[in-house]
């Protein structure tokens, strides 16, 4: 079977990550005061992934698809590491978008059991302040899990083990056993820190909008699928913020 050829290495610059850059100084415009958000400002895609699904693959062809940013492993830890290119994505978000990721951390401390703290805690603070603003692919952090599903699409990618452990050989130059352990390693190291943190287990299939099979579908078949889930369920979040036709009652005494 043949399998993907291996992924692009992770951004190593600010420029690569076509973050805005916020001006030093001068005037930024008279701040307009607006309502706390109950919710993001936009839809996100949460990619969780089986070891060697191409999950990373999926999410940067969605992305794609959509004229959205994607966010994946190597960004978000470089984001969370690197103070002046947090601060250049930050400047980006409007304040409420962050006072609802604040009000998010809190609910799922208080109410969910979250279980976080230094940088785990700092990594999920950025997550959800990615997500407020909307209009994001986020693969992995166990985002699906956090995020509201109301404005989620939590998309989980699996594919059958032979095929992960083949594309797991050939992208990362391994021998047959070497990407089966590392397989099995991944996936371990994925269900501990969402049992760690949130007391989950990413094998609940429950837990998603879509489960996807990347090896029956391709990445093209599979991103092509998650998009049209996505533009799906704006079609209906908008059809549920339509005002409904006033009642005929109403016409007739309009018309007199």
């Amino acid at each position: 079977m043949t399998c993907e050829i291996p992924e692009m290495p992770a951004p190593t610059s600010t420029e690569s990550l076509d973050l805005p850059i916020a001006p030093l100084h001068g005037f930024r415009g008279d701040r307009i005061e607006s309502a706390p958000l109950t919710r993001p400002r936009g839809l996100t895609v949460a990619i969780s992934r089986e070891a060697g699904a191409r999950g990373t693959s999926i999410a940067r062809k969605v992305a794609e698809i959509l004229a959205w940013q994607v966010f994946d492993h190597e960004t978000l830890n470089y984001l969370a590491q690197d103070d002046t290119a947090r601060s250049q994505l930050l400047a980006d978000v409007p304040n409420e978008a962050r006072e609802w990721a604040e009000a998010q951390l809190a609910h799922l401390q208080q109410d969910r059991g979250l279980n976080a703290d230094g940088d785990t805690l700092k990594l999920i603070r950025l997550v959800l302040t990615v997500a407020a603003r909307g209009n994001a692919v986020i693969v992995g952090r166990a985002a699906g899990f956090m995020l509201p599903h109301e404005t989620t699409i939590h998309v989980r990618i699996v594919a059958p083990l032979e095929s992960r452990i083949a594309y797991m050989a050939q992208s990362l130059r391994l021998t047959r056993p070497e990407a089966a352990e590392e397989v099995r390693s991944r996936d371990e190291q994925r269900a501990t820190f969402l049992d760690r943190t949130l007391a989950l287990d990413p094998n609940d299939l429950t837990a998603y909008d879509v489960v996807v099979n990347s090896d029956r579908l391709g990445v093209e078949g599979a991103a092509q699928f998650i998009g049209w889930a996505v533009r799906t369920k704006q079609m209906f979040i908008e059809l549920a913020e339509t005002p409904p036709p006033p009642a005929l009652d109403s016409l007739d005494q309009l018309a007199s």
